[in-house]
């Protein structure tokens, strides 16, 4: 493999320093300019020969890391971006997901990290640092969560009531003498189920509103 050439974008001074000299001492790795703000990059790079950038977030005065992102995905779509921040809420992550960012790293990362990750995503990976990647799986199950709430919602509390029998693995007249109630009554509760639902059968109704069935 040749080497990878990187670029930095980061205003603190002692930071892009010490990321500068990581890369450059390291095999494999050229730091062909580092910059300390959005403005400069944008101006800067597409004249280089670019794999990846590290990108800070949060520049005052200046543009932000995400929108330095999202302007220079225009102009070079081949370079990879990832985000280089002390910034770890959601809000954040997605929005330098969603302008082509393919990684996201706390600054706190260790040095071996770093360069693993610039590798990761010169190669087709997205690499984050854990508790990132943390939150952005916590971030879909409770989207996955809320969706299944809002699933349940559509039942009364009556057929919420049979759906719970139906999961676990309750026959219609096993329900009916639980809730003494006939078997019709049973019978005309879960096709409304499915109707509110819009599913044909048990096992799709309880995947639709029970996650882990």
């Amino acid at each position: 493999m040749g080497t990878i050439k990187v670029a930095i974008v980061e205003d603190q001074q002692q930071t892009r320093q010490m990321l500068s000299e990581l890369i450059d001492g390291s095999e494999g790795y050229e730091c062909v300019a580092a910059f300390e703000s959005a403005e400069n990059a944008i101006s800067a790079v597409p004249g280089l020969d670019l794999h990846v950038i590290l990108m800070d977030i949060h520049m005052p005065g200046g543009m932000p890391g995400t929108e330095c992102v999202r302007v220079l995905k225009l102009s070079c779509p081949e370079i990879e971006f990832i985000m280089c921040t002390s910034l770890e809420d959601t809000d954040n992550i997605f929005a330098a997901l969603q302008v082509g960012a393919t990684g996201y790293l706390v600054k706190s990362t260790p040095a071996t990290k770093i360069l693993e990750a610039i590798t990761d995503a010169h190669n087709g990976g997205a690499p984050m640092s854990s508790q990132i990647a943390r939150k952005v799986t916590g971030y879909f199950f409770e989207r996955e969560r809320e969706k299944k709430n809002v699933e349940l919602g559509k039942l009364s509390s009556r057929e919420q009531e049979i759906l719970v029998y139906l999961s676990k693995g309750y026959r219609y007249k096993e329900i009916a003498g639980l809730l003494f109630i006939n078997i019709e009554t049973v019978r005309k509760h879960i096709h409304n189920i499915y109707e509110k639902l819009q599913v044909n059968s048990r096992t799709d109704a309880l995947n639709k509103v029970y996650p882990k069935n």
